[in-house]
């Protein structure tokens, strides 16, 4: 079963708006009184997940997750999959530099895109846009034994962040399985359908190999 969360968007509703609806959508879950829910949902399996934007929606709501595992009972989260995140920072990576004008993504629509997103006055080393800029609440995610997918290819801008992600994860302990790809672009799984299949395995691999 999936439910996807609808949230606020920028630049009317900066973060850490979108935050606030994934953790009020999470609680929507464990309260809403629905007969489908009730008899079809598996409350004791969940994963947290997203796309790009969604997949650093899917980062942070998960740190919030972890603080609040008690009041969101009974779900109960496994892990989070962290398709392809939308990740940046200040200095550039070599992989930005090197697709700076990837005809996708080019690189000064995703620094307007933070410009119009974080909280007034930050930039982009605000552990909002880098993680690598703040640890957060790892070690709760690692006591619970979550497991985390960080999915990403080398013709997205944002992989080395999507790796740099992934390893400050291992470093803190964390269980982390890492699918980097080579060619593809940011999103592409989601644009070209027909690339879409491959993805959907490894998501199936992972849920199922993890849910116990």
């Amino acid at each position: 079963m999936l439910v996807a969360a609808g949230y606020r968007l920028a630049p009317e509703h900066r973060l850490p708006a979108a935050y606030d609806d994934g953790m009020e959508a999470l609680r929507w879950v464990k309260t809403v009184q629905d007969d489908w829910l009730r008899d079809h949902a598996d409350y004791s399996n969940c994963f947290i997940m997203g796309s790009s934007a969604g997949g650093n929606l899917a980062y942070h709501v998960g740190l919030r997750a972890a603080q609040e595992t008690d009041d969101l009972s009974p779900l109960k989260i496994k892990g989070l999959i962290l398709h392809q995140p939308y990740l940046g920072g200040v200095q550039r990576t070599e992989s930005e530099s090197r697709i700076v004008n990837d005809p996708f993504f080019p690189q000064a629509v995703s620094d307007l895109m933070w410009e119009l997103c974080l909280p007034v006055g930050a930039d982009r080393d605000h552990p909002y846009c880098n993680p690598t800029a703040g640890f957060g609440v790892l070690e709760k995610i690692k006591g619970l034994g979550w497991r985390v997918l960080v999915t990403g290819c080398d013709g997205d801008p944002m992989i080395d962040r999507q790796i740099e992600l992934a390893k400050m994860m291992e470093k803190k302990g964390i269980n982390v399985v890492g699918r980097f790809n080579e060619g593809g672009y940011h999103g592409f799984e989601i644009i070209d359908s027909s690339k879409a299949k491959p993805l959907h395995l490894v998501l199936l691999n992972f849920i199922f190999s993890h849910s116990i």
